[in-house]
C-alpha cells in the first residue's frame, strides 16, 4: 500500500532535513517534487494542486524558516494537511435507534461488494452485533450463491425472499430481522460495468423502501481516478454516506484514498487489506497519513495483535521464556499467531522505518513462513524441543521431508540459536506482563 509514493516522499524529506537553512527557493523545489509524486500516485490533479498551495502557505511562514529544524517543521505541516485531506477524524457507522440498522452497499460490478458484505458481517459480529446478509444482486449469475457461501463462512444468515426482485428481498429483510432478533441488515446490491439508468432506479427504490442508515460506496482502490470519477456520479444521484476502499493490499498507487474524500466530501469508513474475511480495517485519517509518510502505524498494529493473539498462549509462552525453555514448537505457535494478523509485508509496513525503500529491500513475503513451517513440521517432537540433537543425517532427513535444502534447515537452526541467545539476554531484565511476540 502506497509503497512507491512513500519511497519518493521519504527521499524528498531526507533532502529537506539535510538543509541547515531553508529558503523559499529550496522549499519550492521540494514541493514541486511532492506534487509530481502525488500525481504519479494518481491523486486528482486539482486535489494535488490545492494541497501543495496550502502546504506552501504555511511552510513559508516566519516560524518555520527561523526554526532550528525547519525540515522537520515542514514534514509536520505536510502530515497535518494530509490528515485534513483524508478527513481529520474517523467517522463511525450510524446505527438505528430502533433495530435493525440498515447498511446498503453500492458500487460497480467487480469492486468487491459481496466479499466486503461478508467482511463487514464478521467485523460487526466481533463488535457484539447480530447481522444478516441480504441478497439484492439478482441479475449477476451465481451472485446469490456466492453470498450464501460467504454467509456460511462468517456464520451469518442470508435473506432471499425472491430470486428475481432485489427490492422485495431488501424490504423483507427488515421484518425478518425484527421477527428473529437480528439488529443489522447488510444489503448486497447489484452492480454494473458502468452506471446506467436501470441500475440507479433499482438502487433508489431499495433506498426508498428500506431507509438505510448507511449507504456505503465500495470502490476498487486499484482503479485510482476511475473510482473517484464513478463515485462523483453515484453521489450526485444516491447521496451515499461513506466509502469503502477495497484491494488496498495490492499494487495500488493510493490516489483514490487521497483524492476521494476531497473530491466528494464523503468520508472513508473502511479499507480492505486482503482476501480473508477478517482483512478489514476501520479508516483512521491520521494513521493513514502516517503510513503514507513512512512513519508506520503502531496503534493499528497493536489493536490487531490484541484482537487476534491468544492471551492464554501468550502467558504460557512468557513462563517458558522466563525459564529459558523456548523451543521450535513455541516458535511455530508464534508463526501461527502472526499469520492470523494478515500478510507479512502489510504488518511490516505498520512499523516505523519499515515502509517505502526499507520494506522494498527487505523482500518480506509469506512464502518464507511457509518454508519455515514445512521444516519444523518435518522434525520429530524431540527435535523441536531439543534442536541441539539435530546432526547431519537428521538435517538431510528434515530437508527431504520438507521439500527444502539442507542449507535452508541450517539457516533456520542458526537463526533460532541466535534467537535463544537474545532471549537469554532479555531474561536479565524484568518483562512481567509483557509476553514476547515474534
Amino acid at each position: 500500500m502506497f509503497q512507491d509514493l512513500t519511497e519518493k516522499l521519504e527521499g524528498i524529506f531526507k533532502r529537506l532535513k539535510g538543509h541547515g537553512k531553508l529558503t523559499e527557493k529550496n522549499i519550492d523545489a521540494s514541493l514541486k517534487e511532492i506534487r509530481r509524486a502525488l500525481l504519479e500516485a494518481d491523486v486528482n490533479y486539482k486535489v494535488a494542486k490545492q494541497f501543495i498551495t496550502d502546504v506552501k502557505e504555511k511552510a513559508l511562514g516566519e516560524q518555520v524558516l527561523r526554526s532550528i529544524t525547519p525540515g522537520q517543521q515542514i514534514v509536520k505541516i505536510i502530515f497535518d494537511e494530509l490528515v485534513e485531506l483524508l478527513g481529520e477524524s474517523d467517522v463511525p457507522l450510524k446505527t438505528a435507534s430502533i433495530p435493525p440498522t440498515v447498511i446498503m452497499l453500492v458500487g460497480l460490478q467487480g469492486s468487491g461488494k459481496t466479499t466486503f458484505a461478508g467482511k463487514l458481517a464478521k467485523y460487526l459480529k466481533k463488535q457484539g452485533h447480530n447481522p444478516v446478509l441480504v441478497a439484492a444482486d439478482v441479475r449477476r449469475p451465481a451472485a446469490i450463491e456466492q453470498l450464501k457461501i460467504i454467509g456460511e463462512s462468517v456464520d451469518t444468515p442470508v435473506v432471499v425472499e425472491n430470486t428475481k426482485d432485489a427490492v422485495k428481498n431488501c424490504s423483507a429483510s427488515i421484518s425478518y430481522c425484527r421477527k428473529n432478533g437480528f439488529d443489522t441488515a447488510i444489503l448486497d446490491t447489484g452492480g454494473r460495468l458502468h452506471i446506467d439508468h436501470e441500475l440507479m432506479q433499482e438502487l433508489l427504490q431499495i433506498k426508498a423502501s428500506t431507509t438505510p442508515n448507511e449507504i456505503l460506496f465500495i470502490a476498487d482502490g486499484m482503479t485510482g481516478q476511475d473510482a473517484v470519477n464513478t463515485a462523483k456520479e453515484f453521489v450526485a444521484q444516491l447521496e451515499f454516506t461513506g466509502f469503502v476502499l477495497t484491494k488496498m493490499d495490492g499494487d495500488t498507487r493510493g490516489g483514490a484514498a487521497i483524492s476521494i474524500r476531497a473530491v466528494t466530501g464523503t468520508p472513508i469508513k473502511f479499507i480492505g487489506v486482503g482476501e480473508k474475511m477478517d482483512a478489514i480495517e476501520k479508516f483512521h485519517p491520521d494513521r493513514m497519513a502516517s503510513r503514507i509518510l513512512g512513519m508506520g502505524d503502531v496503534v493499528s498494529l497493536v489493536e490487531k495483535a490484541q484482537d487476534l493473539v491468544d492471551q492464554k498462549a501468550a502467558e504460557k509462552l512468557e513462563k517458558r521464556l522466563r525459564r529459558q525453555q523456548f523451543s521450535l514448537s513455541d516458535f511455530y505457535e508464534q508463526l501461527q499467531q502472526i499469520k492470523k494478523m494478515g500478510p507479512l509485508d502489510h504488518l511490516l509496513s505498520m512499523i516505523p522505518g519499515m515502509s517505502g525503500k526499507a520494506l522494498k529491500n527487505f523482500q518480506a513475503d509469506d512464502k518464507s513462513i511457509v518454508k519455515v513451517e514445512a521444516i519444523i513440521n518435518s522434525m520429530t517432537p524431540d527435535e523441536r524441543e531439543r534442536p541441539g540433537i539435530i546432526n547431519g543425517s537428521r538435517r538431510r532427513r528434515i530437508a527431504g521431508g520438507s521439500g527444502t535444502s539442507v542449507q535452508d534447515v541450517n539457516q533456520l537452526l542458526k537463526q533460532f540459536t541466535m534467537m535463544q541467545k537474545m532471549i537469554k539476554n532479555m531474561n536479565r531484565f524484568k518483562f512481567k506482563g509483557m509476553p514476547f511476540q515474534f
